[in-house]
């Protein structure tokens, strides 16, 4: 796969990448990552796979930590949600009840999509993109009642986001949380799907790659993240999303 363009806005919750590749992702690896991914072909084609079922869809959904693959060429647009929050829990109760890999309504979606086409001719910014992202993110899941995490558990979370560049562990994480620790471990993964080891990893790596969405370069963003350096980076991206980190060349 030759390089295409990319046009990355991160916040807190959503983030949205827009990645233009004529000549195709066909190389993408199976992976998972931990948040929902929404992706629209905005040209071009677009399939994707979880190993039982493979839909070849211009909106198509997967769930949280699901490992699938890719195979697309041409303009596409991905939403990724944290599951943890209060939309992604909306979206998980909303559209996975039944299977991880869901195809969406284009007729209903295809309109709010639409500003992403012109993201590069008329060079839409980070406002602009999660502006239209958390339009999606709405429209898919409007006033769903859902179940916040458990308060003490978005406490550690919380705690981790804000102290990514200091050594880390759960115990350090949970003062204050007076639980034994071996429930505590329980609670996080019950709560979250996953080790805090591993909940860490995906925090870094989101921290990361905002750290090179905003102009640093990738060994840059991986000291930034708490990577030892852009090769460590570099395998974890590529085992998270099936694509290594030199895709996202920026425009």
């Amino acid at each position: 796969m030759s390089k295409g363009r990319a046009r990355l806005a991160i916040a807190q919750g959503v983030s949205v990448w827009v990645l233009e590749a004529p000549h195709g992702f066909g190389d993408a690896a199976v992976h998972a990552h931990h948040a929902i991914q929404i992706t629209a072909s905005l040209s071009g084609d677009l399939a994707l796979s979880t190993g039982m079922e493979t839909l070849r869809e211009p909106i198509l959904a997967v769930k949280a930590d699901a490992p699938h693959r890719f195979e697309a060429r041409g303009l596409l647009a991905f939403v990724f949600v944290e599951p943890e929050s209060q939309m992604g829990r909306a979206l998980t109760a909303s559209l996975f009840s039944e299977r991880p890999l869901v195809a969406l309504d284009h007729s209903r979606l295809a309109a709010l999509f639409r500003p992403f086409a012109a993201t590069f001719e008329n060079g839409l910014g980070k406002d602009e993109l999660l502006r239209v992202g958390d339009g999606i993110v709405e429209q898919l899941a409007p006033g769903t009642r859902v179940r916040l995490p458990d308060p003490r558990i978005q406490a550690i979370i919380d705690y981790a986001a804000a102290h990514l560049d200091e050594p880390l562990s759960l115990e350090t994480a949970s003062r204050g949380i007076y639980l034994s620790s071996s429930r505590l471990r329980h609670l996080f993964v019950e709560q979250t799907g996953l080790a805090f080891k591993t909940y860490i990893l995906w925090l870094r790596l989101v921290r990361a790659v905002q750290s090179y969405s905003e102009g640093c370069n990738l060994t840059e963003a991986a000291h930034e993240a708490g990577f030892s350096d852009s090769a460590h980076f570099s395998r974890i991206f590529k085992r998270t999303f099936g694509l290594p980190a030199t895709t996202l060349t920026r425009t």
